[in-house]
């Protein structure tokens, strides 16, 4: 690997950033992080916990030096702090800083980079494709990206060199790099990241209320527990993903609610064969594209 950048600012010091950091570090890659964010408690943490090397409660001065930007903060903060760093980096002379995101909605944030960003063809929208349930910069750890692939999402005039600076950053910390259109991966991810998390928060929505709450969770089998892990996943953040990519996830609600209806009429009518047939259809389908 030979990429090398002096200066790397993060924008939001937890699992994603966070790993984001410890895998450059790991990597050599990396002279000197620098960091900020809305809680000092925790940017004092990533420091104690050796994610970063310095950090700044102003965005604008945490950038000034910066050769890339990382910028992992909630999809509802991705406009104020485009914004702070647009300011930094202008007051700053620094025409040459690199900005990529981690946002789960790429449509939307390339949309904020283009109407923010003075020189925008240095933003290089991207997404990783990972994470767990936990979060903060405790929750951080170099392997995270290991194998995992990374989807970036570049526009026509985004700079060829601002790509493959952020592509060999993200192959230095173990990731797959794949491009793909904003709108196409934001249906794609609609699909298998989105609704997935939809349904395991509103499952644990909906058995909360029921009697003997406390035995339901008591005796919950591999299954349930398998379903619902993501519905410990940070609501804040989720929030603002649906909100960002409302469009593509009601469509995806909407195929999802009929099919759970073909299935609440199948069961009704203890119509044993239409329940085989599409528990068939799935494990089939399932058993030819994860393995």
């Amino acid at each position: 690997m030979t990429i090398k950048i002096n200066n790397l600012c993060i924008i939001g010091t937890g699992l994603i950033g966070g790993s984001f950091a410890l895998a450059l570090k790991k990597a050599g890659v990396c002279g000197h992080i620098t960091a900020a964010g809305r809680s000092e408690e925790t940017l004092q943490k990533a420091k104690q916990l050796g994610l970063i090397d310095s950090y700044h409660m102003n965005i604008a001065d945490a950038v000034k030096d910066a050769d890339v930007v990382f910028v992992s903060v909630p999809l509802g903060a991705m406009q104020s702090v485009f914004e702070q760093i647009n300011q930094g980096l202008l007051a700053a002379g620094n025409d040459k800083a690199i900005i990529t995101d981690a946002g789960s909605s790429k449509l939307r944030v390339q949309q904020l980079a283009e109407a923010i960003f003075t020189d925008s063809s240095r933003f290089v929208a991207g997404h990783p494709i990972a994470g767990t349930e936990n979060s903060g910069p405790q929750a951080a750890f170099a392997e995270l990206y290991k194998n995992r692939r990374v989807i970036l999402t570049p526009v026509a005039d985004t700079d060829q060199d601002a790509i493959k600076t952020v592509t060999e950053l993200w192959q230095a910390t173990g990731a797959e790099v794949e491009t793909m259109d904003a709108e196409h991966h934001d249906k794609v991810l609609a699909a298998t990241s989105h609704l997935p998390h939809l349904i395991a928060f509103g499952l644990v929505h909906c058995l909360e209320n029921m009697e003997d709450i406390e035995n339901v969770f008591r005796f919950a089998a591999g299954g349930f527990r398998d379903v619902t892990r993501i519905a410990s996943s940070d609501p804040v953040m989720w929030r603002d993903i649906c909100l960002n990519n409302r469009e593509q996830i009601l469509d995806m609600l909407a195929r999802y609610r009929t099919e759970m209806d073909m299935l609440y009429n199948a069961l009704a009518e203890s119509d044993g064969e239409k329940l085989k047939e599409v528990f068939e259809h799935a494990k089939q389908t399932r058993d030819k594209f994860t393995h």
